[in-house]
């Protein structure tokens, strides 16, 4: 006779849960501290950071109890916060960028993620997951676009952290830099915003490159950098038929569809529409940051020290080597279509 067996009661992810939300809530208390908002670090750089203090700290004191809720935070909260990114962008933005602003994007998102990819593994002799999270966060649109890519990889949350960091140490010098570089670089206003939007690795950097600037450069630079983020789904859907595995049975290659990314498109339709009034789309934004920021605290509480070993300095000279890219070879790109749109 078969015996049924009793589902596990929910109550198992509290202590994870609760855990990666206490350090999500440090990390947007920290943002509001006026030295590190001038910097422009987000709740999520800085719950990665505290989660990562805090779970290589405990070291074997760290609750056991916690990890299926932080589990939960890394797989289905992330893929839900994809999902709500999608109304972060419109179609109109999109439209309202022009075919020499959507081509900046398609052209420097291809490039950086090839050389990043070719540099990751021929060259500084990284594993496959991390030059591709590498790659995908400084080509795309940074952390988030690294978490974005770990569902369709599986990759190890210590990988992660190591991508974002990446991110976040070009990012900045992206933030410092370009405000700097404008006044020689003989673009105008309008070409310095596509520039910046299709080049800087952050939404956040971008607006803080633009706003250091000028305000009608902030503008085409972020509306640039939302159409950059909208390419995120096209790519997760290529990357997963790329990424392939076998069946378990006859060998068949079945390509995984990444239904987050979908759903990321649908949303974006979804507020394309006007449908929704601003003042909900503000709360699914705030709501969005929020899990965005308890995926990216749960990251930082499962990336020890002791796993780093043996990654070396490759993801940052790899970085490295796409930053130039994104600075010069942007630069280049955007000067050449300018002699062609005028």
């Amino acid at each position: 006779m078969d015996i049924a067996i009793p589902p596990r009661p929910k109550t198992h992810l509290l202590p994870g849960l609760l855990l990666a939300g206490a350090v999500a809530a440090l990390g947007f208390a920290l943002a509001q501290i006026p030295a590190l908002a001038a910097l422009s670090l987000s709740p999520l750089v800085l719950a990665i950071v505290v989660g990562m203090l805090f779970g290589n700290l405990s070291g074997r004191h760290f609750p056991a109890a916690a990890h299926p809720g932080i589990g939960l935070c890394q797989r289905q909260i992330l893929r839900l916060a994809i999902v709500f990114f999608g109304f972060r962008v419109t179609f109109q933005q999109i439209a309202g960028v022009g075919l020499a602003g959507l081509l900046a994007d398609v052209v420097m998102l291809s490039s950086t993620f090839l050389l990043g990819l070719w540099l990751g593994r021929r060259v500084f002799g990284l594993d496959r997951d991390t030059a591709v999270l590498c790659a995908a966060g400084s080509s795309i649109c940074g952390a988030a676009a690294v978490l974005a890519t770990e569902p369709v990889l599986k990759a190890a949350p210590h990988k992660v952290t190591v991508a974002v960091g990446t991110v976040v140490l070009f990012g900045t010098l992206a933030m410092f830099g370009y405000p700097l570089a404008f006044q020689w670089l003989g673009l105008d206003a309008h070409w310095f915003g596509i520039y910046a939007g299709s080049t800087v690795h952050e939404v956040a950097q971008v607006v803080a490159v633009g706003g250091a600037v000028g305000q009608g450069i902030a503008e085409t630079a972020v509306i640039v950098k939302l159409a950059r983020v909208m390419l995120l789904a096209p790519f997760l859907l290529l990357l997963s038929a790329w990424t392939r595995g076998e069946t378990e049975a006859g060998g068949v290659r079945a390509i995984r569809i990444p239904w987050f990314a979908v759903w990321f498109v649908a949303m974006a339709g979804v507020h394309s529409l006007g449908v929704v009034p601003e003042r909900i789309v503000a709360g699914i934004n705030l709501i969005d940051t929020v899990l965005l920021t308890l995926s990216m605290a749960a990251l930082g509480l499962d990336s020890r020290v002791s796993r780093f070993k043996g990654v070396g300095a490759g993801p940052i000279y790899c970085a490295l080597a796409m930053f130039a890219w994104l600075a010069v070879g942007g630069y280049g790109v955007n000067r050449l279509l300018g002699l062609i749109f005028g």
